[in-house]
């Protein structure tokens, strides 16, 4: 009687596969935290901090603020990814998150998300000031529990309040230097604020059908596109008015220079985003999404470039 006998187990291929799905939930948990968001939040982090001290702030307190930063936002972005993963799962925008793919459990994702926060709001009480910490947890209470949990399921005013938790890092990245607050990073703070919607509702604008499968009540859902165009252009030309009142509160001649030319090529943007949806022509919203990316990014180098040139 012939027996038979079991087939060979290939180490090394099972080794391989350990490997690549090690990897795979590596990338997965790093995916939570939305880096590119972080990316925006620490472009606006480090000129305020230069700003705050009239050229290079300490070496350390911008590596500890930076770090604390990103451990703030990550737990922020995981715990969002928690609470809306119901939502992503529906949506082709958001259909390759971690939590839809079932790479990372809820239950993990949750865990992640506090622990990380937890971290973050500590290591910015040791590193920097009580104050520091405590607009630290008030940004990831903020985009948790105000904007996710509160409004983003409610009102088409969501991104609009909810934004302001996007905004936080410039009175965080002042306040590590300074300890204190004051107008100029409350100035910053309007800019974004102002500069958030017309930022967003162009993304939402290219993925209205998704945010309308999702039930989830984005302007560009509720609203014709003529309106939201219209609150588009004016939140741009708030935008651009309230970065030039940094100038005589906190800079030299450089940042107004360009602070108006970048704001006239943001405003042109928006305003032939609009005179597209009034001609009924092909409206190519994320024009202007990307645009107002590189918008911030120059406003905000220039405040850096201006404070080590005048600083």
């Amino acid at each position: 009687m012939t027996q038979i006998l079991p087939a060979p187990i290939d180490v090394g291929a099972e080794r391989i596969a350990r490997r690549t799905r090690t990897r795979e939930v590596v990338r997965a948990y790093i995916a939570l935290t939305k880096p590119r968001i972080i990316e925006l939040l620490l472009v606006t982090t480090v000129p305020t901090m230069m700003l705050a001290a009239g050229g290079l702030p300490a070496l350390g307190t911008m590596l500890a603020t930076l770090l604390g930063g990103t451990l703030a936002a990550g737990s922020a972005n995981a715990l969002n990814c928690y609470l809306d993963r119901d939502i992503d799962a529906v949506m082709r925008r958001t259909g390759n998150r971690p939590l839809a793919r079932h790479v990372v459990s809820p239950q993990s994702a949750l865990v992640f998300g506090l622990t990380l926060g937890v971290i973050a709001v500590g290591w910015m009480w040791a590193t920097t000031n009580a104050l520091s910490a405590v607009l630290t947890l008030a940004a990831i209470l903020f985009y948790v529990v105000v904007y996710t949990m509160g409004l983003k399921r409610r009102t088409a005013q969501n991104i609009v309040w909810g934004g302001a938790a996007g905004c936080m890092p410039v009175l965080i990245g002042w306040s590590t230097v300074t300890g204190s607050l004051a107008w100029p990073p409350v100035v910053l703070f309007a800019v974004i604020f102002f500069w958030t919607p017309p930022h967003f509702w162009a993304l939402a604008m290219r993925f209205r059908d998704d945010y309308a499968r999702a039930n989830v009540p984005m302007l560009p859902v509720v609203a014709t596109p003529l309106q939201v165009t219209r609150r588009i252009v004016g939140y741009a030309w708030l935008t651009v008015a309230t970065s030039l009142l940094l100038w005589p509160l906190a800079t030299g001649w450089l940042y107004p220079v360009v602070a108006a030319a970048a704001g006239a090529w943001f405003l042109a943007e928006a305003h032939r985003l609009l005179a597209r949806v009034r001609r009924g022509a092909k409206t190519r919203p994320l024009r202007l999404f990307h645009l107002s990316n590189s918008y911030l990014a120059v406003l905000f180098l220039a405040v850096a470039v201006d404070v080590l040139l005048f600083g």
